[in-house]
C-alpha cells in the first residue's frame, strides 16, 4: 500500500449552523472512529489513512476497531479486506482488548431481538421481502448481521445505527437509511443525532445525494 499516511483526521459530528447540530455525547472521540468506517464504506484509502494519521491520544480503540469491522455488513468483504491493509501501513488499530476476539457463530436468537426493535411493526413485512428474495439472505441478515455483528458488544446499539444511517446515506441507499434513522431513534438516539451522522458525509459526498439524505433523515428520524 503506498496511501500517505501524513494528515490529519477530521472532527466528523460537529455542529453546523443549519440545525443539524450533534448532541454532545456524539461529539466526541467517536468521531474519528466513525469518521474512518464512513470512508472504508466508500471506499476513499486516502481518507482512511488521513483518519488514522489523526487519530487522538489514546486511540483507535475498540471503537475504532467495531466501526471497521461493521462495515462488511454495508460495504461488503473485498472492501474491508483493503482497509485492514491500509490501516496496517499507517500504524494498525491497536491492541485487542481482552474478550474482544469473541470467535462466536451467527446468532439469530439475537439477532431477531435487534432487528424487531430497529423495525418495530414493520418487521414482519421486512422479513418477508428479504425471504422472497431468497430464504438463507433472510438468515443471513438476522443471524449474522443482527445476531453477530450489529449486536456486538464494544459500541453501543444507538451508535452502530447512527453508522448504518451515514453507512447508507453514503451509499445512496435511501429507502434502507429511513429504516436505520427510525431505528437510531429507537435504539435511543436523538433526531438530532440522526441529522448530525449524515452531516458527517457533508465533505466526502456529492451534494445531490447528501441533500437527498438530509431529506430523509429530516423526515424519518421523527418517525421514530
Amino acid at each position: 500500500m503506498d496511501e500517505d499516511c501524513n494528515g490529519q483526521g477530521a472532527c466528523l459530528l460537529d455542529a453546523d449552523d443549519d440545525g443539524f447540530a450533534a448532541d454532545a455525547a456524539v461529539v466526541s472521540t467517536r468521531n474519528f472512529a466513525c469518521g474512518v468506517g464512513f470512508a472504508v464504506v466508500l471506499g476513499d484509502w486516502q481518507a482512511v489513512a488521513a483518519e488514522r494519521a489523526g487519530a487522538p491520544a489514546g486511540e483507535p480503540d475498540r471503537g475504532w476497531r467495531e466501526c471497521v469491522l461493521q462495515a462488511h455488513v454495508f460495504a461488503g468483504f473485498p472492501r474491508v479486506v483493503e482497509a485492514y491493509g491500509v490501516l496496517a501501513a499507517c500504524g494498525g488499530l491497536g491492541e485487542l482488548e481482552p474478550g474482544e476476539a469473541l470467535g462466536e457463530p451467527d446468532r439469530p436468537e439475537r439477532g431477531r431481538e435487534l432487528f424487531e426493535r430497529i423495525y418495530g411493526r414493520d418487521s414482519e413485512r421486512v422479513r418477508a421481502m428479504l425471504s422472497a428474495g431468497h430464504p438463507d439472505f433472510a438468515r443471513f441478515i438476522e443471524g449474522h448481521a443482527y445476531g453477530r455483528i450489529l449486536s456486538r458488544p464494544g459500541l453501543e446499539p444507538r451508535l452502530r445505527e447512527l453508522l448504518a444511517v451515514a453507512a447508507l446515506a453514503a451509499l445512496g441507499q435511501e429507502r434502507q437509511m429511513a429504516s436505520h434513522a427510525r431505528g437510531a431513534v429507537r435504539c435511543g438516539a436523538t433526531p438530532a443525532e440522526v441529522r448530525a451522522a449524515v452531516e458527517a458525509l457533508a465533505d466526502l459526498i456529492g451534494p445531490a445525494r447528501l441533500e437527498r439524505a438530509r431529506e430523509v433523515a429530516q423526515r424519518f428520524a421523527n418517525e421514530g
